[in-house]
């Protein structure tokens, strides 16, 4: 069982995502599914709603590309780790485009039943994709911290 659940995972990442293959998001995604991301308040649920997610980043980022670094399977849940790239092109949680390139680590944790993911608990660091994209300064290191 874990091992076609990391399949379905990787069809998630490189079919949904990669490919753009939207129409396919309801085989993987239950209707029931609900979208918990650290970095947004609530939850979005069902396969709708994942589509609607998926619209923001990709018009914000039209050459967004996922990799997944690692997947590790326990019983119904896997657990993938995985860079996001792409170029801010649109607008991105009320960020006008800034054309530079970014590159998000992140981890999600998928749990499933019956074949399809009905839950997902994504961590990342929008703090550090707001740097990246000028939003916010990088933290400075004190005063004679470099001379020691």
């Amino acid at each position: 069982m874990p091992m076609d659940n990391k399949a379905i995972v990787r069809r998630l990442y490189e079919d949904v995502w990669n490919r753009r293959k939207l129409e396919m998001v309801s085989d993987i995604i239950s209707p029931s599914h609900a979208l918990h991301d650290n970095n947004s308040s609530g939850s979005s649920v069902g396969p709708e709603a994942y589509r609607a997610q998926m619209a923001v980043f990709l018009a914000a980022f039209p050459d967004l590309r996922f990799t997944v670094e690692d997947t590790i399977a326990e019983k119904d849940k896997v657990a993938a780790s995985w860079t996001l790239s792409g170029t801010h092109k649109g607008e991105f949680w009320g960020v006008r485009p800034t054309n530079k390139k970014m590159s998000l680590e992140g981890i999600t944790i998928h749990h499933f039943a019956n074949g399809k993911i009905i839950d997902s608990y994504i961590s990342s660091d929008a703090l550090g994709l707001m740097r990246q994209l000028g939003v916010v300064p990088a933290l400075l290191e004190p005063k004679g911290a470099a001379a020691r």
